[in-house]
């Protein structure tokens, strides 16, 4: 018996074109480079810093930021001031007001952090600019050309500009695909900027293997580790713990007594990939801005701050772990959950509906929680330190793997669902047409 062809509904298929399109707009943009910068001058530095954070940030950029391209800030401005809205939400008294308004208070937020976002790109291009202006590399100025020809049109108004306007482009891209396409628009981005870079480690591996730089053996245990942290990783990203829900029918006799058995599946991960890109993010903006200024101490903590330093760690475990638990509470409320389950009559077998039930739910949530942070922070600094102790030629990154496979599930998460919905619709219309015809 042959099984039926699946059919992909007409919107899915224009969402999936659209995320497509607006994808191969942002790698365009990556190309694109900004004007008065000696582009083969910026790549032999960065070259030269691909273990550091600058080679983390260039990453995330998908590789926009060792062009210095139009993009080279990426979307990482945009989520730090999303960070900063998220967390003045619970101690700003207007925020919290405007959280909940409803809808309308979410706009004004979300325009807030449009601004933001334009101040710290603005911060982040100037501290770019100046860098770059004083900074030659093997005695090669990098800017080429520092007023245009204009007095006014210097190099830094230039920069900052350019820098700012990618900056809210991309912001507008991640929008538009959250809206109009398929998945998590920002972390989509991400994604596509990571896995651009993909085809040239691969590469630069095969070089090394074939000049003898490193062994075979060697190589091979690298990638069976790889594949082993990408199993790992799908295997905990898919977990859940399920609490049994039992809900009451009215009736009387034997129908009182039937209770249809359900379920409350909660992920072992709750927060998924958010904590580690937060922490990426809040931490990469500082040490950024540390790679600009002369101050000795400052440097000194620039150079500590390494993905695989022991400052950078130990700083990026707390933000995991922080995040984990903040994420977890904004999106998950349990005293929500035992009203409604109260209100449609469910409950968890051997807990007392309302005030009990939330308790519980709280104390599940909190231990899962405990678990997820330890997975993310494992996941996180392992590799890299791996990495570090066998010379890998790339950046291979727990956070930037779990970033990839995060976000392909929770987009083939939300594929499903279409699909699913799209069946439902269907059956829904057969249905209607069937009654029509019976009424006739």
């Amino acid at each position: 018996m042959t099984q039926p062809k699946m059919v992909i509904p007409a919107e899915l298929r224009q969402r999936i074109f659209f995320t497509i399109a607006m994808v191969a707009i942002y790698r365009i943009g990556v190309a694109i480079p900004t004007p008065g910068v000696d582009g083969v001058a910026v790549l032999e530095f960065f070259n030269a810093q691909s273990g550091s954070l600058f080679g983390l940030f260039n990453t995330f950029t998908g590789g926009a930021l060792e062009r210095f391209s139009v993009f080279a800030l990426g979307i990482m401005p945009y989520i730090s001031a999303s960070i900063i809205f998220q967390l003045l939400q619970s101690a700003v008294p207007h925020l919290e007001k405007l959280k909940k308004e409803g809808e309308q208070g979410r706009k004004k937020i979300t325009q807030y952090t449009r601004y933001a976002t334009i101040l710290l790109a603005v911060i982040q291009g100037y501290a770019m600019a100046s860098w770059l202006q004083n900074s030659p590399t093997q005695g090669k100025p990098i800017v080429i050309t520092p007023y245009f020809g204009v007095p006014f049109l210097s190099f830094h108004v230039m920069t900052v500009t350019t820098l700012a306007a990618g900056t809210c482009f991309i912001m507008w891209l991640g929008e538009q695909i959250s809206e109009h396409g398929v998945g998590n628009g920002s972390s989509l981005i991400i994604f596509t900027g990571i896995a651009a870079g993909i085809p040239s480690d691969t590469v630069s591996l095969w070089h090394m293997i074939a000049s003898g730089e490193m062994s075979a053996m060697l190589a091979l245990i690298i990638l069976t580790g790889m594949f082993l942290v990408i199993g790992f990783i799908i295997f905990v990203e898919v977990g859940q713990r399920r609490i049994p829900v039992q809900y009451s029918q009215r009736g009387q006799g034997r129908m009182a007594m039937q209770t249809p058995a359900s379920h409350l599946p909660l992920k072992v991960n709750f927060a998924n990939v958010i904590p580690p890109i937060f922490a990426s993010s809040l931490l990469l903006f500082p040490a950024t801005l540390a790679n600009f200024v002369t101050t000795p101490w400052i440097k000194n903590l620039q150079n500590s701050l390494t993905p695989t330093g022991g400052i950078y760690n130990i700083l990026f475990v707390g933000l995991i772990v922080f995040f984990c638990f903040f994420y977890t509470e904004i999106a998950f409320n349990p005293n929500d959950v035992s009203d409604n389950l109260k209100k449609w009559g469910g409950f968890i077998p051997g807990i007392r509906a309302g005030r009990s039930t939330a308790d519980y739910l709280v104390t599940v949530l909190t231990r899962l929680t405990v678990v997820g942070s330890i997975y993310l922070s494992a996941i996180c600094i392992m590799p890299s330190m791996l990495v570090e102790a066998f010379h890998v030629p790339f950046y291979f990154g727990g956070t930037t793997v779990l970033i990839l496979i995060g976000v392909a599930l929770d987009t083939s998460q939300q594929i499903q669902s279409h699909l699913i919905t799209a069946k439902y619709e269907g059956v829904l219309k057969g249905v209607k047409m069937r009654s029509r015809r019976v009424q006739y």
